[in-house]
């Protein structure tokens, strides 16, 4: 077996059990269920990376939503950020379908794969520092494994910023000192890569406006056309 490609790395990341608080947690939701789900199967294992091994383009999310991703086994499938996300991914022509309903529901993405730099449901949607670094050798070697096509990344949130810059260094890319601070449609060159920052598209952030599908669009689309994706003008 292919010990080093994604199709590998996303079965390894599957099995994973490194952090107790975050396996309890995952299985506890995943036997407890929210009862809209009550009649499903839940994954309840760490979610691995969603997108084709050629991306151009990574996005980085949190965590899996308890009830989302670690309901359907993938990232930003099943719950309302997804929902917005890949809205605006197919609006920009990088997705096949607006929505994510579940892993078997025929979505494609185009030249984007997303991941996350924690890879279990957590708590409160509140990883620690230390589950953090536990599972940071899984974004190191999936950048690693990216680095060939990857051209541009967006971080949704200052989570996923922080996480992603010393994931970005590890796996060989530049990155600067002192670490740049998140913000909204901030960007930082990394050698031969753009890394984005975004407002993660929480319900928090989009029920009361600070992200609206305009700005999240906008910042996918400056990624996009950054990496060598073709997007629509905004209209």
């Amino acid at each position: 077996m292919d010990t080093s490609g994604l199709a590998a790395l996303d079965e390894r990341i599957a099995d994973c059990r490194a952090c107790p608080r975050l396996v309890a947690w995952r299985e506890e939701t995943a036997r407890a269920k929210r009862p809209a789900f009550a009649d499903q199967a839940y994954w309840g294992r760490p979610v691995p990376g969603f997108g084709p091994p050629d991306a151009r383009l990574l996005i980085v999310g949190l965590a899996p939503a308890a009830h989302g991703a670690n309901r359907t086994g993938r990232m930003f499938t099943g719950d309302r950020s997804g929902d917005v996300l890949y809205e605006a991914l197919y609006d920009l022509g990088l997705a096949s379908q607006p929505t994510a309903v579940h892993a078997d529901d025929g979505l494609e993405l185009y030249g984007v794969r997303i991941t996350a730099p924690v890879h279990c449901a957590p708590p409160a949607n509140k990883p620690t520092p230390g589950e953090r670094d536990a599972c940071r050798p899984w974004l190191v070697r999936e950048l690693e494994l990216l680095r060939p096509t990857l051209r541009a990344a967006v971080a949704l949130g200052a989570f996923g910023w922080q996480a992603a810059l010393p994931a970005f260094g590890q796996a060989g890319w530049t990155t600067p000192r002192p670490r740049p601070a998140f913000a909204h449609g901030a960007r930082v060159l990394l050698g031969d890569l753009d890394l984005f920052g975004c407002f993660h598209p929480s319900q928090r952030n989009t029920f009361t406006g600070r992200l609206t599908p305009a700005m999240l669009r906008d910042v996918l689309r400056t990624a996009a056309r950054t990496a060598g994706l073709p997007t629509p003008a905004p209209g």
